[in-house]
């Protein structure tokens, strides 16, 4: 489901980064490594990101989650690419094992946060940029403003921009919803303050799922224990806040990644949950989206993934691993 299809986020209580997947009979012991931090890096100001990096190699590839998810969101993903080179994934502010960072949470805090984090833990660049659903928004703005780090872009189904175009009274009932969520997210956030959510009750009782039966015990622990932090909701409001804005913004005709090898996966089954008059519109949007993000490198490639949801990563890693490998060939050298 998109990200502005906001009325499907009323998973509200699903906020773990694995919830489109269906259910497990039993905890998969593959992902017991994200219930502890990786490396804590300090990008200064007192605050430090959670880095996971794993195999050796360059270009060193770096993978940047969608709204609400953290490092964890790319589990099948990270391990077959450490095969064949580096690749780290990070806890965005406020998400994870990362601390938060200053409001609000926009493009241009999280391309500088990133920024900071490369550079911080030393990771060679130029990297091959990864984005999922809003992470594409943050990987392009990263490569506008940083092009000497980037060396190669891989998006994963980014997310339609201006549907307004095409239709505004579904934009209106989404935004409507979209409201709800942001409502119901700041009720979580003072329940944290309150201290109401080691043991949640009424209300406060949604704003934390119960154990996944996939996940290992501590892993489930630890999602509770984050989820009962102030900074999490503060960062997440935040998030779905600026959302609203970043979305309804057109790709800019003076965005441009030059001859960087820039690829688009787009997931034939993005909008299949979407009522008619919304699935229409957001298609629309989206092949728009595409050709004008297409038209921002003399290098690029759109692929339309088979069998997939917006939530590729789980659905369809190995397109994505392909997809990354291919743009590795291509990727601009390290300057000496």
């Amino acid at each position: 489901m998109p990200i502005r299809a906001a009325a499907a986020a009323l998973a509200l209580a699903v906020f773990s980064c694995a919830a489109a997947e269906p259910a497990a009979p039993a905890p998969d012991p593959s992902l017991a490594v994200y219930a502890t931090p990786a490396t804590l890096v300090d990008i200064g100001n007192g605050r430090k990101l959670n880095l996971r990096c794993s195999g050796e190699g360059r270009p060193v590839v770096m993978l940047e989650s969608g709204a609400t998810a953290d490092s964890m969101a790319w589990y099948k993903v990270q391990p077959p690419l450490a095969k064949s080179t580096k690749v780290c994934a990070y806890d965005r502010a406020g998400f994870g094992f990362s601390d938060d960072g200053p409001l609000p949470r926009d493009l241009d805090a999280d391309a500088k946060d990133l920024h900071a984090l490369i550079h911080a833990a030393k990771i060679a660049t130029p990297v091959v940029l990864v984005g999922h659903s809003l992470g594409t928004n943050i990987v392009r703005r990263y490569a506008e403003k940083y092009p000497a780090d980037v060396g190669g872009i891989v998006l994963v189904d980014p997310p339609p921009q201006r549907i307004s175009d095409f239709s505004k009274d579904w934009v209106k009932t989404d935004n409507a919803m979209h409201e709800n969520v942001i409502a119901f997210a700041r009720m979580c956030g003072k329940a944290a303050s309150a201290g109401q959510l080691a043991k949640p009750q009424g209300d406060a009782a949604k704003c934390i799922r119960p154990p996944d039966p996939r996940y290992p015990d501590a892993l489930n622990a630890a999602i509770h224990m984050q989820k009962e932090k102030p900074p999490f909701w503060h960062t997440l409001t935040s998030e779905f806040e600026t959302n609203m804005t970043i979305f309804e913004e057109p790709v800019s005709p003076k965005e441009s990644h030059g001859a960087t090898p820039l690829i688009v996966l787009v997931a034939d089954g993005s909008f299949a949950d979407a009522p008619p008059d919304g699935k229409s519109a957001m298609e629309a949007a989206q092949q728009k989206t595409n050709k004008l993000i297409l038209a921002t490198s003399t290098r690029s490639e759109r692929r339309l993934v088979a069998n997939s949801s917006h939530d590729m990563q789980f659905d369809q890693p190995e397109a994505i691993v392909t997809a990354i490998g291919e743009v590795m060939k291509q990727a601009r050298p390290r300057a000496k």
